[in-house]
């Protein structure tokens, strides 16, 4: 007999998880493995199984402290453990846990659940969209490929003129109630139909179309409505365009997720731009009127006398839209003095000629710099 995989590691969680940590662990475990979505997969049903018996184990406070303490030994008697026989006198049912997530598997007890609705995947795309187009908004064409009912066969899986049949053995439930007498007493658990394989139906004559799984693959095209002000990594979901739904479930959704490229100028922060402008020393000690990029067209920013480097001006309005509000961001223009280089003979002697004219009036920054030294 194989020697049976430890708890944590089929749940791929570590000893020190927390309650909520095995039960998110054990929810995701058992919709990869579920016997709905793996019809006829003997593998994916061992797996099922497996994780059932772990979550079983690991979600009861007492069966937790035996099996850290005494391995499986501790919480199964099957397993060749001793004195731990009265607590398993009533039989273990599988099928209870199934019954308690039956609704995530969607609705009712794990026991009726093989016809029950089941609500499609969603289905994740990533486009690239312009930074313009970010800050006003745009139209994209959005292509994917998600799961939809066979055309052929109306999603029964069954060829046109034939129908399913309710499997005889699980009278359609999916599941069968499976007992072993121990040396314990009898032990009962729930596990997936062999006949059918945990689908409740037999299929005869399956159709080419599909092959039998009521759902094919298609691509669609849709055009989105990107709205202004999107930032990069957030996402757009457009309910009911992702995979179809089993059993009359809902279809999950689209999930868009845009990405947004780099403009040569402008760097976002929430709903204000940033712009970096260089000017030169005359245009900030003169002062003067420059033409400005916006992500309206061009504009003209006034540079006050005497200006500073590292001065930043504020444009209203002229920053991002708010996505489903009223009004924009600013956009910062923060100035640069570009100092000249290459200057030639007359331009060096100007500027000593300049420099020299100058007093600490003119350099308030500097006379109180000096000042603190001396002192």
């Amino acid at each position: 007999m194989a020697e049976k995989r430890d708890c944590y590691e089929i749940l791929g969680i570590s000893k020190s998880a927390t309650d909520d940590e095995i039960k998110k662990a054990y929810r995701k475990m058992a919709k990869k493995y579920h016997p709905d979505t793996n019809p006829g997969n003997k593998e994916a049903e061992d797996k099922f199984k497996e994780v059932n018996e772990a979550y079983s184990i690991l979600s009861d406070p007492d069966k937790k402290s035996n099996y850290d303490r005494f391995g499986y030994a501790g919480v199964d008697p099957s397993a060749g453990g001793g004195g731990f026989g009265g607590g398993f006198s009533g039989g273990f049912d599988m099928g209870d846990i199934f019954d308690m997530f039956g609704g995530m598997f969607g609705g009712g007890g794990g026991r009726t659940r093989a016809n029950a609705p089941m609500r499609g995947d969603d289905v994740g795309v990533r486009i690239t969209i312009d930074f313009n187009e970010a800050i006003f908004g745009c139209k994209k064409d959005v292509s994917f490929t998600r799961t939809e009912h066979c055309a052929e066969c109306g999603g029964s899986g069954a060829a046109k003129g034939t129908s399913a049949q309710t499997c005889r053995k699980c009278g359609g439930r999916g599941m069968i109630n499976v007992q072993k007498r121990t040396p314990f007493g009898m032990m009962q658990s729930t596990q997936a139909c062999d006949e059918c394989g945990g689908s409740g139906k037999i299929i005869q004559t399956p159709c080419k179309e599909c092959r039998g799984n009521g759902q094919v693959r298609k691509s669609k095209t849709l055009e989105v409505n990107i709205p202004a002000g999107i930032d990069n990594g957030q996402r757009i979901a457009l309910h009911g365009q992702g995979d179809c739904g089993i059993n009359g479930g809902p279809s999950g959704d689209l999930i868009i997720q845009v990405a947004i490229r780099r403009h040569e100028f402008f760097v976002r922060d929430g709903f204000n731009l940033h712009l970096d402008l260089p000017i030169t020393f005359a245009q900030a000690a003169l002062g003067a009127k420059i033409t400005i990029p916006t992500p309206d067209g061009s504009g003209e920013l006034t540079i006050p006398e005497g200006t500073q480097s590292g001065t930043t001006f504020s444009v209203r309005g002229k920053g991002v839209p708010r996505v489903n509000g009223r009004g924009r961001g600013d956009l910062l223009v923060t100035v640069s003095v570009e100092t000249p280089k290459g200057l030639s003979k007359k331009q060096k002697e100007l500027l000593e000629e300049f420099d020299k004219s100058v007093n600490d009036k003119n350099h308030s920054k500097l006379k109180a710099f000096f000042d603190k030294l001396k002192k």
